[in-house]
């Protein structure tokens, strides 16, 4: 099938009109009327990544975070970045990135859901019309009252992540949880005023976690990693859902860091 059929659909689900305006999302390399088979489903648009889509004769790769962020002057494997592109151009295979339109028209939901939070509301509304509002993160209640060593377990278990962070009493019980898959430091205070108990996110800095606990929400930090990988199992489902004659691979679930 073409490439600009699967992106439709694509689009139809997380519109790039809900994209930030710093943001790079979309068709970042390749031409829309190519014609794809298979596809490679990644986090990051990675140099092991596009080794994998090579191997598995993929010709196209879905990401969730932009291989180009920035602009770029030029295109040459004198760069990191240009030596990617090249790879891809030199073998037909097409890059399209959701970032922060499926962050918004997706991520935010589905971290939900995993958590599965109840009475749920946008946590940073970025949208709004007479008839929905959109926006980053989610906010709700836990599915019963734990403490926050409980519920940081629980995001351990429920995002298969290898480890979580905590700011705050560990014996402290909570009901009211605010989620945001991703870097959440900008929106701890999204999160106070929305009367949230804890903060469930990734990228916490030392002096933002014990700035947080200290105005009295608590932060599970589960990595950036940790949260937003479930864009490929998601995105590996919702396509072979819609295009059941399409070969779909996931890429394997593996953290980019290790702990000593």
């Amino acid at each position: 099938m073409r490439l600009d059929q699967i992106l439709e659909k694509l689009e139809e689900h997380s519109p790039l009109s809900y994209a930030e305006s710093w943001d790079n999302c979309g068709l970042l390399v390749g031409k829309a009327g190519a014609e794809i088979s298979c596809v490679y489903i990644a986090l990051d648009a990675t140099a092991d990544v596009i080794r994998k889509a090579v191997e598995n004769e993929a010709q196209l790769i879905l990401t969730h975070h932009p291989l180009i962020f920035g602009g770029l002057k030029k295109v040459s494997s004198e760069d990191f970045v240009g030596k990617r592109v090249l790879k891809l151009a030199s073998r037909n295979i097409a890059l399209y990135s959701m970032h922060t339109n499926f962050d918004i028209m997706g991520m935010a939901d589905a971290a939900a859901d995993t958590l599965g939070l109840k009475q749920r509301e946008v946590l940073s509304i970025t949208f709004e019309d007479d008839i929905s509002k959109e926006g980053f993160g989610r906010f709700g209640r836990l599915p019963k009252l734990m403490t926050l060593d409980e519920c940081a377990l629980y995001v351990k278990e429920r995002f298969h992540a290898e480890s979580v962070r905590v700011f705050g009493d560990g014996d402290l019980e909570i009901e009211r949880a605010a989620i945001l898959p991703g870097s959440g430091s900008s929106m701890i205070q999204d999160a106070i005023k929305a009367g949230a108990e804890v903060m469930i996110t990734g990228d916490i800095s030392h002096h933002n976690g014990i700035d947080a606990w200290e105005q009295g929400l608590a932060v599970i930090d589960a990595g950036h990693y940790g949260l937003e990988q479930i864009f490929v199992p998601y995105m590996a489902e919702f396509l072979s859902r819609n295009f059941p004659n399409l070969t779909v691979i996931p890429d394997e679930a593996r953290c980019p860091f290790h702990t000593l």
